[in-house]
């Protein structure tokens, strides 16, 4: 799994290396016990009100999953921190989701193809017209 969140991603704000850190931390801890589904996550960063203030910071997570499509997430508060912490949360949750769904998914196919190889029952005739099954 690898975590791309350099200076390119943000926007309205100069990405310390601090933040860096702190992002590579905390996608790192989010994520790790994901790690083997994961491909990359891009952390996209930003300040969309710059100087105004207000709840206006942003960070947009993009994981590219290994088996799937990729997973989006954007959060906006009032703390890049708090942005940053929850949208990794939300995204965790909507992997382990996404996992969980393609594992139901593959064991129900796989059941129905265990049905179809089953052998069909035999039809048996029985005296005076009416039909039972060999089991």
């Amino acid at each position: 799994m690898s975590i791309h969140a350099n200076r390119n991603q943000a926007s309205g704000f100069a990405l310390t290396d601090s933040i860096q850190s702190h992002v590579r931390r905390r996608v790192g801890f989010a994520l790790d016990r994901l790690r083997g589904r994961i491909r990359r996550v891009y952390v996209r960063l930003s300040d969309i009100n710059g100087s105004r203030g207000g709840i206006d910071k942003r960070c947009q997570l993009q994981v590219q999953l290994a088996d799937s499509s990729d997973v989006v997430v954007v959060d906006v508060q009032r703390d890049l921190y708090a942005a940053m912490t929850r949208a990794v949360d939300r995204a965790a949750a909507a992997i382990a989701r996404r996992i969980d769904r393609l594992r139901r998914t593959q064991v129900h196919a796989a059941m129905a193809h265990a049905r179809s190889d089953e052998s069909p029952r035999e039809t048996l005739r029985l005296p005076g017209g009416s039909e039972g099954q060999w089991a």
